[in-house]
């Protein structure tokens, strides 16, 4: 059985701190740009650096989003910031654009990569093209089945790990490459700006009535006409270890540190649960759903 990685969100020091003490094996967070989170208070440098030492000191590791799709004038600064991530000494960058991913191999050469979910990883032929790149893990696309995946498994080289998201909020557009937050507000969610008009409540207005606001009805909490359920996969650990994947990921560096240490303690708890007793595991659902469902308000798919 390959070891399974329990991959934590932190967008502060605090959280990052509480996700280590609640068990995560590893922590993603964002420095002060060039991550998909620009309202996270997300990290300084010497932030960084104090959350990396107190990380490794439990054992953990922290990896460094730079995921923006870059335009022209990101790229110096991109290569301004990775030269100074090459002395503080993250365990990885997880990455999505080829051009930032073309800077990292140059600037930190020995630097463990991860191609972030924006790269709309959907086939065993695109892990192969990041591997030869130098890449060591690539995260599924949130589009995938674990039939996908398994097959993605079966065709890479045995050393390049699978990541997917296990729990967390499942962005409306393909891989999260959503133009609506732009379109709407300015705010571009490609450059970590989203404002999440998708989850905003919506009515109907016909042309010749102006004026005239037709509400929705879905049930008595309104509706939300772009936005999915979270992601809830604490049912499925076993079919998510059978599919060869490496890293369960949570989602949330927008979250606070009792969301984090909630959900972190359960997904913990059952995935200790299941690789030490299939039957422990199934014997503690109800536990595990429970403690999950005492931190969120959304419904869960």
């Amino acid at each position: 059985m390959r070891k399974t990685e329990l991959l934590i969100p932190a967008g502060s020091l605090e959280v990052l701190k509480t996700a280590v003490i609640y068990g995560a094996d590893a922590v993603y967070i964002g420095g002060e740009a060039f991550g998909l989170r620009a309202k996270a208070k997300n990290f300084t440098n010497e932030e960084i650096k104090e959350g990396i030492a107190f990380a490794h000191e439990h054992g953990v590791k922290v990896y460094i989003t730079a995921n923006i799709l870059a335009h022209n004038d990101d790229l110096g600064g991109v290569e301004a910031y990775f030269g100074e991530l090459k002395e503080i000494g993250p365990d990885a960058l997880i990455i999505s654009d080829p051009g930032v991913f073309a800077i990292a191999r140059r600037v930190i050469p020995d630097m463990e990569i991860h191609i972030s979910t924006q790269a709309n990883n959907t086939n065993y032929g695109t892990y192969r093209f990041w591997y030869d790149l130098g890449a060591k893990r690539v995260v599924t696309a949130r589009e995938l089945s674990l039939k996908e995946i398994k097959e993605i498994r079966e065709h890479i080289p045995e050393d390049m790990e699978i990541e997917s998201f296990i729990h967390g909020a499942m962005c409306i557009s393909y891989s999260g490459r959503c133009l609506l937050s732009n379109f709407m507000t300015g705010r571009d969610a490609n450059q970590g700006a989203c404002t999440h008009p998708c989850r905003w409540k919506y009515s109907i207005v016909e042309e010749k009535r102006p004026g005239e606001y037709m509400p929705i009805y879905e049930n008595e909490r309104g509706t939300f006409i772009f936005n999915s359920k979270d992601l809830c996969m604490v049912d499925h650990i076993p079919e998510m270890i059978d599919a060869g994947i490496d890293s369960f990921k949570i989602e949330g560096r927008m979250k606070t540190a009792l969301y984090v240490a909630t959900v972190a303690r359960a997904y913990r708890r059952a995935i200790d649960d299941y690789q030490k007793d299939p039957k422990l595991y199934e014997a503690n659902l109800d536990w595990y759903r429970e403690e999950i469902a005492k931190c969120v308000n959304r419904e869960f798919t």
